[in-house]
């Protein structure tokens, strides 16, 4: 664990269950930062960014770095080392390829953390049901749950607590600090190809009762949550993954019903943004992740952690590049870039934006600034 400021010495700081045992690569000598005031110019801009491991290893292609058949990185490798230098990275998302067993994985992650001279958010996508990238993994002897909508059919927000719980208490031990998770959608369409039991239920009241107590589960693991898709993917027809997925509802519609779970978490957590387009709501096709009247639509917006929804999905590359969607998402009021279509390119064109006004430093220090704040938290 990364010596803290003296500063950060008297925050509280989340309780974390021990890993398994393993032998890290030496931690760098360089103390972790509380504001955006510490870091560089280019380390702040490398805090915007959550990537999968393999887009550390800048050999591999784009195609390779999201093809689920190819083989994924499992460890971290002098390249991956020399890519933090020079792309400091504020988080690794793993997936279902970089994860071979329990001792390599838990080796992966602290390794991860000791390469990078700031703490790393390391997250998964990791609700129950068939999105677990771990506990579907049969390398782990894991609970597993049948879907987020069973246990919303239970009708009893414990129950989703205590998945949380769950899922948080094993995520901590494998070194992560993070979860994609949980599903805040109302699945009110049946014609949704996505979403479906992933949520908690198509009934608003109950999937907000349910995705706050499976958010306050995984904090009390020490587990950062992650409500998604806002501003609700449950009501769509399309897959984000492939298309631009569009909500017809207008403003109040939305805020009777999709927007509920979303307000329903008290605690702290992060908001993750959809591909969604809303025309109903601001009058253009306009994707909420690139939508800065959608994005001040999430409660609490200025102190809630704001995370794109991966920016290599078909809805974003078929229309921007890595480099145009990371600045509109930031100029949007996006916190966090998750998985730009290039790193290098989405990385580089951030650096200019800020360097060349388009993108004022004091935009930038304000999300800089609260990913440190979270990371105080969770990343420590």
């Amino acid at each position: 664990m990364k010596t803290l400021l003296p500063i950060l010495a008297t925050l509280l700081l989340t309780s974390c269950a021990s890993a398994p045992a393993s032998t890290a690569t030496p931690a760098p000598t360089e103390t972790p930062a509380s504001t955006a005031a510490t870091l560089t110019l280019e380390q702040k801009v490398g805090q915007l960014f959550i990537v999968r491991p393999d887009a550390l290893d800048l050999t591999l292609s784009q195609e390779t770095i999201d093809d689920p058949r190819a083989d994924g990185v499992t460890q971290v490798t002098d390249v991956m080392r020399e890519t933090l230098q020079q792309y400091p990275v504020g988080g690794i998302c793993q997936f279902g390829k970089n994860i071979e067993s329990p001792s390599q994985l838990a080796r992966f992650n602290k390794d991860l953390q000791a390469a990078s001279a700031t703490p790393l958010f390391i997250t998964v996508d990791e609700e129950g049901g068939m999105v677990a990238r771990l506990a579907n993994n049969d390398a782990f002897d894991l609970p597993r749950y049948a879907s987020a909508a069973a246990v919303g059919a239970s009708g009893d927000p414990e129950n989703a607590r205590a998945m949380g719980q769950t899922i948080g208490g094993y995520l901590k031990t494998y070194g992560f600090n993070m979860d994609f998770a949980p599903d805040a959608d109302v699945n009110t369409n049946p014609d949704n190809p996505i979403i479906g039991e992933r949520a908690f239920s198509s009934d608003a009241a109950t999937a907000a009762q349910m995705a706050a107590a499976a958010a306050e589960g995984l904090r009390q693991n020490g587990i950062l949550p992650t409500l998604k898709h806002f501003p609700g993917h449950g009501d769509t027809a399309e897959d984000s993954h492939t298309d631009l997925a569009v909500t017809y509802k207008t403003r109040e519609e939305l805020e009777n019903c999709e927007l509920l779970p979303f307000a329903a978490d008290t605690g702290l957590h992060a908001v993750m943004v959809g591909h969604i387009a809303a025309p109903n709501v601001i009058g253009s096709d306009t994707p909420a992740t690139l939508s800065a009247e959608l994005i001040a639509m999430i409660p609490d917006a200025e102190n809630t952690l704001i995370v794109t929804d991966s920016l290599s999905m078909d809805a974003i590359t078929k229309v921007y590049t890595p480099g145009e969607a990371s600045i509109q998402a930031i100029q949007a009021g996006c916190d966090v870039l998750l998985m730009p279509n290039s790193l290098p390119e989405a990385y580089d064109a951030v650096l200019a934006a800020v360097q060349n006004g388009t993108i004022s430093e004091a935009r930038l220090d304000q999300s800089v600034d609260k990913i440190l704040h979270y990371k105080q938290q969770f990343a420590v």
